[in-house]
This record gives structure tokens, sequence and C-alpha cells, in this order.
């Protein structure tokens, strides 16, 4: 009889684990939760505390029972889910379906503590699997507290808002109480670059040469010690003037020692952020692979072990065992200049969890390039990130040798201030082993481009060369995912174990779209965000939903009971749902007056919505009336700005496979184009065009008619299109023209178009002022029958023909036919 069941959420964390226990153990997965609420019910009772029905989720009924039968022959249940709220939660939830006492008799509550153990450990070796046995406790009942509130609140928003939003926009959508303040973060940048004015600025360098080599760039900053700034090009060209006649003289000379100190080791989201940046991975694929080296890679003749330590933390504290072997480590590889006398420790956030330790390997001597041969390219990949930062976060500052040298340039009565900062690299320190990425560009790289002679102050100077530049303040960048982390992390909105899951939701939903890389929300992100936020002002507030974080953070401390907090936000929530359903706008009633004529009747023409956001429809439309226009048009709303710098780099910027952040390229298979990992077979990824990204746009030889630049093929919603490469300044777009003249105006030529709905017309090129369409194509013949200045080419089901498109004339004849004489 085995000594216990070993209860784990996976097979690969049990393979491993299973090893460390050795044969009186018996280590089963419960495939992560075993118990969930009802889907079909809000399965919470509001009136009743909060009382919530859990049910076994459809589908793991074996599973449990199978567990339950494993349970019924030991004498103790070891429940070793991960250490954190979901983990304590799995737990609990097992402890219920399987407390009913060893070998099928029912026991006391009391017992069954006694027999069911909870085991926790943040790394799966065999040294810290064998001391969390050695050490089980109860179940946390205050972790599962808060679990069992976020869950709640998660549920009570789901279950209570999308309804809403299927009522009044569409079915299929969802609200939830962080995906929807996430959300709110990137349509409030997005208003904020539309909103943003750019102002003209001036920057005046000057080349420089001292008595002895090299050359070097000072910038401008004011006159005598006053800072200015250049706002035109006409004060550009006064200062310029009046410094080539300036005499250059060094006004002072600052030397100083400057220090940079490592980076702390990874906690959830530095890792995301880190990996999104430096190997182009999305967030959710660096959280499946960081899995997988912390349940257990197979190293050749060592089997299964578990690489890193748990990689959901928001801790940056390390064990002391750890500890001591990184600096062991440092000491030998590196030398004692490396290791500084004591190890380095670094700052906790106030919520973070002292029972975790930050994402670390679990043994520096599995360096990455030894394990190579047995890990996939992709996790080489992340676990040398983890290791090079964790080894690094324990070595010396790198030491900059800095020189800041003032330089005035005398014209006159006037003495103009320039300034140039130039850094050498002393001692790398820590950058030996790892440097953090960063969004942009920072002074630092600045200095160290700058490459500086020997000065002295009173040291004449050379002008070699004047560089007037002009400049335009740019506005805020739309979030990349590594940057929406950031954010998220640093207001507090949700936690690093959940940003996975919403940068996910938002994408699945269409909320937003990937241009370049960069999250841009779409129309329908647009309309539900402005119709959560006006009607649930308190739910979806950027500074309560932090504050709610830091409750569950206080429910898991034991410092506030679970349904209180919950209580206080429900008086919130139902004063907004009732609001919200009396005064929400109706979508999909929305009618909204526009300037515009429609294209056929000359009626004015109206903003509607349907399955796939707003349209420009006829306004004499009648849906009780078959003979009433029909006509539809794309509203420009739907398509990307091809002003915005995010949507012009798309074209040009390479595009990086999500999975092993190789290259992807455009392909053309059976059903269209496509793009395609680069990596294949090893990498077998592939995504449609039609999944929030842009083709890159293909340059053309032919030049545009109207302003003489290149010509480029697009990509639009509806398929192919050539326009210039001038866009917005030159509007030009190729037309597809038939060679046929308009009927009707007899000037304009007909042209292909295509409607809305995706569906091929004919149309005159003086649109609006000629309004003639035709649903066939119009060929340039009489009809023989009646007169009809042309004739239509109609794909019938008995073959296409070619007919009259006078409805009282009969005239048709089979397109193999040779015309009438």
């Amino acid at each position: 009889m085995a000594k216990g069941l070993v209860i784990v959420e996976s097979p690969a964390k049990a393979k491993t684990i299973q090893k460390y226990l050795g044969k009186g153990f018996t280590v089963e997965a419960s495939l992560g939760h075993v118990k969930d609420l009802p889907k079909s019910t809000l399965g919470v009772d509001i009136d009743n505390e909060f009382d919530t029905e859990y049910i076994v989720i459809p589908g793991k009924e074996k599973v449990v029972a199978k567990l339950k039968k494993l349970a019924q022959s030991v004498d103790t249940i070891y429940l070793a889910p991960d250490p954190d709220r979901e983990g304590e939660a799995i737990a609990a939830h097992l402890a219920e379906e399987l407390g009913d006492g060893a070998k099928g008799k029912k026991k006391k509550k009391s017992e069954d503590a006694e027999r069911i153990r909870r085991v926790t450990f943040n790394e799966i070796t065999k040294r810290a699997v064998q001391e969390a046995f050695e050490h089980p406790r109860d179940i946390d009942r205050a972790l599962v507290d808060a679990q069992q509130a976020r869950r709640v609140l998660d549920r009570l928003v789901g279950y209570q808002v999308s309804p809403l939003l299927w009522d009044k926009v569409r079915r299929g959508l969802s609200a939830g109480r962080v995906q929807t303040v996430a959300l709110r973060l990137i349509v409030e940048r997005e208003r904020e670059i539309k909103a943003f004015e750019k102002k003209e600025y001036w920057t005046i360098d000057a080349n420089l040469a001292g008595p002895k080599p090299p050359a070097f760039d000072a910038r401008f900053l004011g006159k005598g010690e006053e800072k200015i700034e250049v706002p035109n090009g006409e004060e550009a060209e006064k200062i310029r003037v009046a410094l080539e006649k300036a005499d250059w003289l060094v006004r002072s000379v600052d030397k100083k020692e400057r220090r940079r100190n490592a980076t702390p080791p990874f906690t959830t989201s530095k890792l995301q952020q880190d990996s999104s940046r430096k190997l182009r991975f999305s967030v959710k694929r660096t959280m499946m692979i960081a899995q997988r080296l912390y349940e257990g890679v197979e190293l050749g003749e060592e089997g299964s072990v578990g690489l890193i330590t748990y990689m959901r933390t928001d801790s940056t504290r390390v064990a002391p065992e750890a500890l001591n072997e990184v600096r062991e480590y440092i000491g030998k590889e590196y030398g004692p200049q490396y290791l500084p006398e004591s190890p380095n420790t670094y700052k906790e956030k106030k919520e973070a969890q002292a029972a975790h330790e930050a994402i670390r390997p679990t043994s520096v001597s599995h360096h990455p390039d030894k394990i190579k041969q047995y890990l996939k390219e992709d996790e080489f990949k992340v676990y040398k990130l983890i290791w090079q930062r964790f080894v690094a976060s324990q070595i010396t500052p790198a030491v900059f040798d800095q020189t800041t040298v003032d330089i005035d340039a005398k014209s006159g009565s006037e003495t103009f201030w320039f300034r140039v900062t130039g850094s050498v690299l002393k001692f790398d320190g820590f950058l030996k082993v790892y440097e953090e990425s960063k969004d942009s560009k920072d002074e630092e790289e600045e200095e160290l481009k700058h490459k500086l002679p020997p000065l002295e102050v009173g040291q004449k100077l050379t002008l070699k060369e004047l560089k007037p530049e002009q400049h335009f303040t740019e506005p805020p960048p739309r979030y990349n995912e590594a940057s929406l982390v950031k954010e998220l992390e640093e207001r507090g909105i949700g936690r690093p174990s959940t940003y996975s899951a919403i940068l996910s939701t938002i994408q699945e939903r269409q909320y937003v779209q990937k241009l370049g890389g960069k999250f841009s929300p779409t129309e329908i992100g647009l309309v539900v965000t402005d119709l959560l936020v006006e009607n649930f002002r308190d739910i979806f507030d950027v500074q309560y939903t932090a504050r709610l974080e830091e409750e569950l953070d206080e429910i898991e401390e034991g410092k506030e009971k679970w349904t209180i907090a919950l209580a206080d936000f429900y008086k919130k929530f139902e004063k907004d749902l009732h609001y919200a359903e009396k005064h929400m706008e109706n979508i999909k009633r929305m009618e909204k007056p526009t300037d515009e004529k429609c294209e056929r009747c000359g009626s004015p023409l109206v903003i509607k919505w349907g399955k796939h956001g707003s349209f420009y429809a006829c306004s004499s439309y009648d849906k009780e009336n078959p003979e009433s226009c029909t006509f539809t048009k794309e509203n420009p709303i739907n398509l990307p700005d091809l002003d915005s710098a995010d949507t012009q780099d798309t074209g040009a910027a390479e595009e990086y496979c999500e999975n092993c952040g190789r290259v992807m390229v455009l392909k053309r298979g059976r059903f269209g184009q496509f793009m395609a990992c680069t990596g294949y077979p090893d990498c077998k990824t592939t995504r449609r065009l039609d999944q929030g990204k842009r083709v890159p746009d293909i340059p053309l030889d032919e030049l545009c008619p109207k302003c003489g630049r290149n010509l480029m093929i697009r990509h639009g919603r509806y398929g192919e299109f050539t326009s210039c490469s001038g866009y917005p300044e030159c509007k030009y777009v190729k037309q597809n023209f038939i060679g046929v003249k308009c009927p009707d105006c007899k000037d304009g030529e007909l042209v292909e178009k295509k409607a809305r709905k995706g569906n091929t017309f004919y149309g005159c090129s003086n649109y609006p002022k000629c309004k003639f369409t035709s649903a066939n194509k119009p060929l340039a013949e009489k009809c023989p029958s009646c007169g009809s200045e042309f004739l239509v080419e109609k794909n019938l089901k008995s073959g296409p023909v070619i007919a009259c498109p006078n409805k009282e004339c009969d005239f048709e004849r089979p397109v193999e036919a040779a015309p009438a004489s």
C-alpha cells in the first residue's frame, strides 16, 4: 500500500515529483481546477452572504472518481497544487471531494484535516519537495477566500453586465471587471493620440574640434546661463548666422564616476516585459514556456528536472541557499572583482507575497549552454533570459566615467551655451552577463555614443559644422504588450498571474487589434468602453479597480472578511447596474444622420449599426418596400488610420512569430494569402490575414498620375487595392477601369468597385456628380433589339449570358456567341 496520495495539477509536474518521492507515494494530476461555479446560472446567492454553488466541472467527473478511488486505499492525501491563490483553491476543492474518510468510511472533519494535508514548494527540486513533505500544513482559508472573492467578483460583473451588451450592442460580447479597465487604458491612449497637436521645435548641434581628436557634437541649450527653446526655423536661422562668427571656448569640464546597479531577478511582470522586448514573445507564450520550465524538462540521464522556481510571483526575494550558490559561482567563473562583499538585496513591493521567491534557475550549475541540447528553442531562450538576469542580479555595479562639458560660443555681445556629455564604460560589472531591455533610448545610450577628446577649461575649439534640425513633438505611443503590462502593474490593476488572460481576452473578443505590434482599439472596443465607463462610473474606474486588488490582498492576509468586501462592492455595482438598465444607449437601433448623400438615389446617408460594426446606409430604405434603396457602404472608422505612425510602420516592419520569435513571411496557399513562420517545419505557426494585423504594403515601380510618387499595393478589409505612397497628402487610389464610357453622363469612365459586403459592382468615375451604378458588368455594345447604349454580362444558373439592361427588352445571348450584325 502506498504511504500517500499526492495530487498536483499537471502530468509533467507529477512526473518530476514522483522521481523525488519514491515508491511509497502515488502522484496523480487533477488537470487544473476540478470545481467551479456553474456556467448556466450565476451560482452566487447574493442575499445569503454570497453563498457559492460550486460543482464538479463537466468533463472532470472521471478525474474526480479516479482520485476518490485512489484516496480510499491510502492513509494520507497530500495536496500539492501551485503555491498561490488558485493553487490553494484547487486544493480546497479537492479536499471537499476527497474528504469522506479513508476506505469509504465517513470521518469527522478533524480526522479529515489530519488525513488531508497541504504541501507547497517554490521549486520542484529534490531538496524543496522533500522539505515540503516534512512540513505539511492545513489548507490556508484566507488564501482560498481571496481566490473565491476574485472569482465571485468576476462572475457578478460578467454575468450581469454581459447580457446588457448582448441586448444593446450585439450577442457574444463580454464585460470583465479587469479586462474592461485594461481596454479603457488602450482607448484613452488612442484618444490622447488623436487629440494630440504636434508642436514644432528645433535643435542646433555644433560639430567641434579640440586640440586633439576626435571631433564631437555639442547641443545648443540657451544663452548665457538661461535655457531656451528654439520654436521655429526663423529663430534657428538667426542663431545659426550669429554662431558662424562666434569664438568657441570650453566653459567648464565636470568629470565624475557613475555607477549603475544590477536589476533585481525577475518578477512575473518583468519577465513578461523583457521577453516581449528581447524575444518578441507574447505574454501568453512566455508564461506557457515558463510553466514547462517550472514543472520539469527531461535532461538526459538526470531525468525530469524543474529548471526554474515558480513563475507567478511579485517578489524579488531569493532563498539563502540560492544566494550562496550563485555567489560561489560568480567568484569562481568571473573573479572576485565581480562579487559584492554581501549579497545584493532589493526593495519589495508592498503587496509582494513574502512566502514567494523571485523567478530564478533552481540551480545556476544548469548553465543554459550546457543543457541547450535538451531544450526546445523557445525554452532555451526564456531559460537563458532567466538565468542571466538572476546571475547578474548578484554581481557588482557597472562603472562609467562620465564627462560633461559646457561650451560658450561668443558672438558680439551674446554668449550661446552648448553642452555635451560623454560616458566611457570603465568596469562592466553585471553588464558582463545581462542588460535590461528598454522601451526607448535613454540619455545613457546617447552619452555612450559621444567619444570626447581631452578638454580643459578655457581651451579654444574650432567650429567644423552647424547642424540645425527641425523636429515635432510626438504623441504618446500606443501600448504594446510589454508597455501595457508595465502600465497595469504600475497602476495596480490585476496581478501578474492575470495579465496573460487579460491580454488574450481583449484580442479574442476583437476589442483591440495589433498594428505594428501595438494595440489599437477596434470600433466595437470603442463602443463597449464608452457604454460601460459611462454607465458604470464606479466599477470600471481605474483607481477603484486598483483598490479592489488591495482588498483582495488584505483578505489573503486575513485582515478583511471576503463577504464584507463583496457586500461593499455590490452596493456600488447594484446602483450602477440599475442605472445602466434604464439609461444605456441601444446601439442596435442607432441611426445617426450625416451630410453624405447616397450614391444611387441621392438621399441623405445615415450611420447604422450591424453585425460587423457601423456602416453607412441610405435613409430612404424601407424594409416594408422592396423597391426602396438598399445602398450601403463601409464606415471609414472601421479601417486602419493610414496616417498613423504605427500603421505605416507595419508596412516596413517585420512581423515576428509569437511562438518562436522568428520572422513571419507572406505566403500564398489554396485559400489565399497567409503569414507563416520561417522556422517551418520546426515551427508551424501560421496566421490568417484577417486576424488583426496588416499585411505589409508592396511598393510598385508605377508612378502616381497625380503627384509622381510611387504607387503601393495595400491590403484592405476586402482585399488588395493600389494607392499612392504619399497618403495622406495624396489620396489617389487607382481605379479598375473596364474600358466603357458611362452611359448616363457620357463623360466618365466605368470602374469596377467593391461594396461593403464584398460584392462587386460598377460605377461612374465621376461619382458623386454621376450616380450611375450597375450590379452586372457593362459592355460597350448597343442592344440589337431595343437600341440600349450598352449590354451587360450576367451569370445565370444555366451559364453566363450577355443581356440587355432594359427590363422591357428580353434580348439575351450566350457569352460564346458572336455579336449580332
